[in-house]
């Protein structure tokens, strides 16, 4: 049960006063907003959102400073100093808030709340991958220096046919003026709307309360909620955790692969290391047509494409044997032939011994990014396939967690739109 006393078996979200920028205070909103923290992988693209506007988000969600104490010190006096200069201000009434995203042929609308950690107890929420635990560590202790929730995680769930639940509370909201309108550089349309009608919110949380959702993006920042909820033995705020919730039958996610960076790996000894263990080829580039090859490739089994010395390699159709040995058997056969599970268990652990940790490999969600690193560095990109949302919502729902950066599902919230404090 959480505080509110809610007893359904399915999500139960509730309005906050979120905390937003000042559109007066900073020099435009798209200034200020930055794509989620672990989205920022480049040095340069970190120093290139502090530049945009020296209240951009990341100063908060990516600090800068010498030691771990320290960067969480920072964020703290820096969220302390914006609220007493007025650069953020808390909504003078409890809201939910509808969010939309909109680029050329692509629309999503979504609801922002307040969502009760509970439901993880419940199997209500259903993750479906791993988490690295120093990033967990990481993330609560940001979170715990500056008492706010920075950014929300992305769910999905599968909506009904209520004739008075969250879409008609969204089609409702969108028809009237936002509360705020921005246009970010990459030229996506942002669009957010407060619903503070008590009778509205109802609506939204009545359909929402027999419902199950899917950690779409987000899954440290959930292990971190849940920590930091175990840490206060009090009801209160930190029983609840930021959240945007997308109806995926309207609005489908896209789902795109994480790549690995493998840093001290060299190409070359990459495909020595394969040996008769793998399918080798070099494929024509540019990228574009170096990931059709992978496509295809990956309709008929397990299959990479490794970059880093300015040409491509399709890598496919591992051993069997290599694959039941190094897989583990006591999984479903739509977990155990994962792409990213036979990359970690065959290739990673068995075949380059490469240690699964931040010095040896780097989660990259840009492909581009990917390649242009490994080559910088002298490493090798292991570019990945997306995997399908069946087969991660149908994993997921069985309690199968896949390894952890499987996919990238988006398009993901922008940061900075709107916060939630954790006291007053």
């Amino acid at each position: 049960m959480t505080t509110s006393g809610h007893t359904e078996q399915g999500l139960h979200l509730i309005p906050f006063h979120g905390l937003r920028y000042v559109a007066e205070r900073v020099g435009s909103l798209a200034a200020v907003t930055s794509p989620p923290y672990d989205v920022v992988v480049r040095p340069d693209g970190l120093h290139h959102l502090e530049c945009a506007d020296p209240h951009n988000i990341v100063r908060l969600i990516l600090p800068q400073a010498e030691t771990p104490a320290a960067r969480n010190e920072q964020a703290a006096k820096t969220l302390h100093d914006w609220l007493a200069e007025g650069v953020l201000a808390t909504d003078p009434r409890p809201a939910l808030y509808v969010y939309e995203q909109n680029k050329d042929d692509q629309l999503q609308r979504g609801i922002i709340g307040a969502l009760a950690l509970s439901t993880a107890e419940a199997g209500i929420v259903l993750p479906h991958e791993d988490v690295m635990p120093h990033v967990v560590t990481d993330r609560a202790d940001l979170m715990r220096a500056t008492h706010a929730n920075l950014e929300p995680l992305l769910l999905s769930y599968r909506g009904g046919q209520d004739e008075d639940g969250v879409e008609e509370v969204i089609e409702r909201a969108v028809a009237s003026e936002p509360l705020l309108a921005t246009t970010t550089e990459d030229g996506v349309n942002h669009r957010l709307w407060a619903v503070t009608d008590p009778a509205e919110q109802s609506a939204a949380t009545r359909d929402l309360a027999h419902r199950q959702a899917l950690i779409a993006d987000g899954h440290h920042r959930w292990a971190t909620y849940l920590r930091l909820q175990d840490e206060h033995h009090e009801p209160g705020a930190w029983d609840f955790g930021l959240v945007l919730l997308v109806d995926t039958a309207r609005y489908p996610l896209q789902v795109r692969a994480i790549h690995r960076l493998l840093r001290r790996l060299p190409v070359s000894q990459a495909l020595d290391a394969l040996a008769d263990s793998f399918q080798v080829r070099t494929v024509e580039g540019p990228l574009a047509a170096a990931l059709e090859e992978l496509s295809s490739a990956a309709t008929e089994g397990n299959a990479f494409l490794l970059a880093g010395d300015g040409r491509f390699h399709l890598v496919s159709h591992p051993a069997p044997e290599l694959v039941d040995r190094t897989v583990r058997h006591d999984r479903p056969q739509a977990w155990r032939t994962l792409d990213a599970t036979v990359l970690h268990a065959a290739l990673l652990e068995q075949v380059w011994h490469v240690p699964d940790s931040p010095e040896h490999v780097n989660y990259i969600h840009d492909t581009e990014a990917a390649v242009e690193q490994a080559e910088r560095l002298g490493g090798t990109a292991v570019l990945l396939h997306p995997v399908r949302e069946e087969v991660v919502r149908e994993l997921a729902q069985q309690g199968v967690t896949m390894p952890r950066k499987s996919t990238s599902f988006g398009p993901k919230p922008a940061t900075g739109l709107v916060l939630r404090a954790l006291t007053g």
